[in-house]
């Protein structure tokens, strides 16, 4: 749902997608095929959440600050199942790890990667194309270009979903029986230890 606040209207390129079920509020600006995925809260109601072309905000994700502050997703941060963005500005194509906490006025610089469940302090600065992990969270390495290669083709597939839901998703009545011709999804993305092996 979008949901104005105190005259504040959020703002959806055509192109993205909202799912019904995450809220939206008020000064938030969402740039062009991004994803926002169920359960997720994005909550400009104390200060301006800019997301930028190509950002996915996956399920049970939350994006605030503390009043008068304002952040930016940059284009193509990939935000994971469960993380929260609290204050914090996070680089461009960056991925966030699943239920990662990333605290008030921490930066996390280009094409870092932030492990899941990792705690990063307010205040914290990373640099570009840092692999970071823990609680509290630290550098441990730099990124390869294998490994943004790798992340930047997940994050295509979440810049691809937007339109996919726009052309089917619908809400139905659950099936009774599982048809006879059911087939599986393909795989079309390695888990990243797959990929490094290549």
């Amino acid at each position: 749902m979008i949901y104005a606040f105190q005259g504040y209207t959020p703002v959806v390129h055509e192109s993205s997608f909202v799912h019904p079920l995450a809220a939206v509020t008020g000064n938030v600006i969402i740039g062009k095929n991004c994803y926002i995925g169920p359960g997720a809260a994005i909550r400009g109601d104390w200060g301006q959440i800019i997301l930028e072309d190509g950002v996915n905000v996956q399920e049970n994700c939350t994006v605030h600050m503390f009043p008068g502050k304002s952040i930016t997703l940059k284009e193509s941060a990939h935000v994971g199942h469960g993380a929260i963005i609290h204050g914090a500005n996070l680089g461009r194509n960056c991925l966030i790890g699943m239920n990662t906490v990333i605290m008030d006025d921490a930066e996390i610089g280009d094409e870092s990667i932030v492990g899941a469940m990792a705690f990063v302090k307010a205040e914290t600065k990373i640099p570009p194309r840092s692999l970071v992990v823990g609680n509290p969270a630290k550098v441990i390495k730099q990124v390869s270009d294998e490994m943004i290669a790798w992340k930047t083709k997940g994050t295509q597939l979440y810049q691809q979903l937007p339109q996919d839901c726009h052309n089917s998703l619908e809400a139905v009545e659950p099936l009774r029986e599982v048809p006879e011709n059911m087939k599986i999804q393909e795989g079309a993305y390695d888990t990243l230890r797959d990929f490094m092996k290549k």
